[in-house]
């Protein structure tokens, strides 16, 4: 079966440019012109990836992704917009974005990211479980999600965050190079993807706060280590 693509982008000439040469990569393709119509396809039919435009009438593409990230955890959210400050893209990675695409773009370079996405999301749905322990803290890679049984609080993850997490939990205890982390988990080390890391490093803090067993120490110059005093256990 070919994968499904929801495109939501309100510049037809472009939504049209983008259908065709993904159609031609071997896709089936769904165009909405909205944010609006977008969240209605979504709900009504399955979907493998998600190219979305930021700036559109009514519901904007972060507000759309919101809307998709709470349905579905796992689906591949990819930005494609003309908007390029550092915030938008930081926003768009707190919102639940895979990945971020300025326009315009080459359209070989998004038929990577596609690809790569798509692989990685064929890996999650055919693997077992990934699980983590961290002290009182359970971290369900395959689900996105953390669980703190002692106060019965679940806490939902960005995808981005949760590889950030698990790349940290199979490195307990080691000092790890910020250049490393990003290569691995990012796939590069510019400027930018290291702000998308400090986001995320930040949140993975504030959960670490459910246990202080468990500790991010950032260490000056060198990178970052994962701190934790009870063993870590993988669990497949």
């Amino acid at each position: 079966m070919k994968a499904g693509v929801l495109l939501v982008e309100d510049d037809h000439f472009f939504a049209k440019v983008i259908k065709s040469h993904l159609e031609k990569a071997g896709y089936l393709v769904v165009h909405c012109s909205d944010g609006e119509e977008g969240w209605n396809t979504f709900q009504e039919r399955p979907f493998d990836i998600c190219l979305l435009d930021v700036v559109m009438p009514g519901m904007d593409g972060f507000a759309l992704a919101r809307e998709i990230r709470d349905r579905n955890e796992n689906i591949p959210i990819i930005f494609t917009t003309s908007r390029y400050m550092e915030q938008d893209k930081l926003n768009g990675f707190e919102c639940g974005g895979d990945d971020y695409l300025v326009k315009p773009f080459n359209m070989e370079e998004l038929l990577c990211r596609m690809d790569v996405f798509m692989k990685r999301s064929r890996l999650l749905q055919n693997d077992k479980q990934i699980v983590f322990k961290l002290g009182t803290l359970i971290f369900n890679y395959s689900e996105f999600k953390i669980y703190h049984p002692p106060t019965s609080q679940t806490i939902n993850l960005p995808p981005k965050e949760a590889e950030l997490l698990k790349f940290l939990c199979d490195n307990p205890n080691k000092r790890l190079k910020r250049e490393g982390i990003l290569l691995s988990v990012w796939g590069n080390d510019d400027f930018f993807t290291g702000r998308s890391m400090d986001v995320y490093l930040t949140r993975i803090r504030k959960h670490f706060k459910l246990d202080n067993t468990i500790k991010l120490e950032t260490i000056h110059g060198k990178g970052l280590r994962l701190v934790i005093e009870s063993e870590v256990c993988r669990v497949l």
